[in-house]
């Protein structure tokens, strides 16, 4: 499991300052997200696409994770065109689709892949040590940063655990069936995640103290602004703004 797979790069997103990416990446995303038309989110997720592009990414990791994404949002086509009031589109036997229920689930497709790509091509491109290093910067509680940080450095070590646990139950033939037995298996599977998980934590911890962590990640290179990184700032401002209000 490679969280930091799309880091791995050098193009202009990759080069950017972490700080300037993280100011144009969330009020797009809260921008996106508060609209009630379908064209600035279409004209969101076109300015995505172009991130994306840029950022020259890898079209088949960037749409095995859509697709993961997706699979939520198929389920919101299964129910919003049914469940929500207005004037029918169309009829399958006792179950009525409306035209408003269309258009929420049309709207809330297009506002997540927007989210989704852009949050890929503007945060997805740099390490989290980087991100981590930024938020620090832009003056967050460093409680919050220190937890970000370990949940992001540390879950795909949870998600090997986890991986070395199903095939231990793998290699002794163990079948998943809806019975008590599959049912108490993965009972001790989440136990023994758990509890391995502290001991993790707890290595983890004293091998921090050893290294003499006081509560801050002691940094030696910092961000130096460029006109680059003000450029694209201003830019990414500016086309946010349009989709908010429109050519």
């Amino acid at each position: 499991m490679h969280l930091e797979e799309f880091a791995e790069g050098n193009t202009l997103l990759h080069r950017l300052d972490p700080r300037v990416k993280i100011l144009a990446a969330l009020p797009f995303a809260v921008l996106v997200a508060l609209m009630h038309d379908h064209g600035g989110p279409a004209r969101g997720l076109l300015l995505a696409v172009l991130l994306v592009a840029l950022a020259r990414l890898n079209l088949k990791k960037v749409l095995n994770r859509l697709a993961v994404v997706n699979v939520f949002v198929l389920m919101l086509w299964a129910f919003l065109p049914f469940s929500t009031p207005g004037d029918t589109f169309f009829t399958i036997g006792p179950l009525t689709a409306t035209h408003e229920g269309l258009d929420l689930a049309l709207a809330l497709t297009l506002k997540t892949n927007a989210i989704v790509l852009a949050t890929i091509a503007l945060l997805g491109t740099s390490r989290a040590f980087s991100l981590a290093h930024a938020l620090v910067h832009m003056k967050l509680p460093p409680k919050l940063v220190h937890l970000f940080f370990f949940f992001y450095r540390y879950i795909s070590v949870l998600h090997e655990e986890y991986s070395k646990l199903r095939n231990a139950m793998r290699v002794r033939a163990f079948v998943p069936r809806t019975d008590a037995h599959t049912y108490k298996s993965f009972a001790f599977l989440v136990g023994m995640l758990i509890v391995r998980s502290f001991e993790r934590s707890q290595r983890i911890y004293q091998a921090m103290l050893c290294r003499g962590f006081h509560g801050h990640f002691p940094v030696i290179s910092h961000f130096h602004l460029r006109r680059t990184d003000v450029a694209f700032g201003l830019l990414m401002a500016i086309a946010t703004m349009i989709i908010w209000r429109g050519l």
